[in-house]
């Protein structure tokens, strides 16, 4: 990704002296276990430790690369340089480019997935703090974009909460469903290493050792992996899309924070544009587009071909850079989010009552009119608020055949916010838990 839409912390786990830095490693835990299980001298194994010293010269692995056309070769060649050829001998012993590569895959891919669960985390709890902060703010609720009947902002952060918790769960499964490591040799038989090589290497890097390879981890784990992520774009989007719709300018309810000196438009001064959740619909467009890649990777020509190489050194980074800056993105968008109280209720009063429609209908069957008729009566009423303005209560009032089943001061009961949030108390406990 651009520098533009990327944070340093997840860039650092692509770079290639990180790549590098994996690759020495998964070669000198092998060589531990090697020597450990007397194949290789105990000797080779320790002096291939004292590179962890050295810093791995990119460009002089990138110049060997330009020779051998193989990038596994290159990083060996470099290695063999710095410790001597008598001691890296024995390295790489046994193994295929695949038991490095795919490895380090997952690692950086365990890693990835550790700070986009700490992003989820800091986006948690700004959902959850605005959630309580506006419990009981109402606003109204909208069905295909046409108002509906009241709700409270808290209720829309505490759903954005569960939604993004869910997302938590799935990040934490795709992270063990990338958990794995492969050191099996070529087509996977374990011919020329023992299994035993494979476990001490898993442990020490914190991967479970994949039940069965071929020549690289099966990669319908990573499609897990990168769909978990498109998932997890989507339902950001959708936190997105509902602010971007909420700050419209006939709505307003809510507004992205307009810092001092911020322009909205080089041509007209007074805008105040939703920018940063637009941004954010983009960005998850460009996670989901990854998740197809990642799928079609699955199926390699029998025990491997490297069709997936390429798709995967572009999104590895990519959607997991576009994802931990945009889930960044939106926690700040919501912890300095603008709330309206004011203008929710002026929205909401806007059609004079009509938010009522469905309790007068209930309260109407409950009088002993046959739910055609209640429907019918509501709506003949409603419709003149519709189309002339007109005040819904007061309508009501007037309609004979609605009075003949109810009084003025039982019409009026029907007429009462509080009824709309007397259980937002146990939404939000089930989202929340009970304190």
């Amino acid at each position: 990704m651009i520098p533009r839409y990327s944070r340093p912390e997840m860039v650092a786990i692509w770079s290639p002296e990180t790549r590098f830095r994996i690759w020495f490693e998964i070669e000198a835990h092998a060589c531990d276990a090697m020597a450990q299980l007397g194949v290789i001298p105990q000797a080779n194994a320790d002096a291939v430790w004292t590179a962890a010293k050295a810093d791995f010269n990119v460009a002089r692995i990138d110049e060997i690369e330009a020779v051998t056309k193989h990038d596994v070769i290159a990083f060996l060649t470099h290695l063999g340089e710095i410790i001597g050829p008598d001691q890296a001998r024995f390295v790489h012993q046994g193994m295929t480019s695949s038991d490095v590569l795919d490895t380090c895959f997952n690692i950086q891919l365990v890693r990835a997935a550790d700070l986009l669960i700490a992003d989820l985390d800091m986006l948690l709890a700004a959902l959850k703090r605005r959630a309580l902060e506006h419990k009981f703010t109402v606003c109204i609720g909208r069905s295909h974009g046409i108002h509906a009947e009241p709700v409270t902002f808290g209720l829309k952060m505490a759903q954005a909460y569960a939604e993004m918790d869910r997302a938590r769960s799935r990040m934490i499964a795709a992270r063990a469903e990338v958990a794995t490591g492969a050191v099996s040799g070529a087509v996977g038989t374990f011919a020329n290493i023992d299994p035993r090589v494979e476990e001490h290497v898993c442990a020490k890097l914190g991967l479970t050792p994949e039940p069965v390879s071929t020549q690289v981890i099966p990669r319908d784990r990573h499609a897990m992996f990168f769909a978990t992520l498109g998932v997890v774009a989507s339902s950001l989007e959708r936190i997105a899309t509902e602010i971007r719709h909420l700050q419209r300018t006939e709505v307003l309810e809510v507004e992205e924070y307009f810092s001092p000196g911020q322009k909205g438009s080089s041509a007209m001064p007074h805008k105040r544009n939703p920018v940063l959740t637009e941004n954010l619909t983009g960005l998850a467009r460009l996670v989901r587009g990854m998740a197809m890649p990642a799928m079609e990777n699955v199926a390699l020509w029998h025990e491997r071909d490297i069709s997936h190489s390429s798709v995967e050194r572009n999104i590895g980074p990519d959607a997991t850079v576009t994802l931990d800056f945009a889930l960044a993105r939106l926690t700040s968008v919501i912890d300095k989010l603008l709330v309206y109280p004011d203008n929710m209720e002026r929205n909401m009063n806007k059609f004079r009552g009509l938010v009522h429609s469905q309790r007068v209908l209930l309260a109407l069957t409950q009088k002993g009119v046959s739910r055609e008729d209640s429907y019918r009566l509501v709506q003949r009423n409603a419709m003149r608020v519709w189309e002339q303005g007109a005040d819904f209560m007061t309508e009501l009032k007037a309609d004979p055949e609605v009075r003949a089943a109810m009084t003025e001061a039982e019409i009026e009961s029907n007429f009462d916010i509080g009824y709309h949030t007397k259980h937002v108390d146990t939404i939000f406990a089930r989202v929340f838990g009970e304190a």
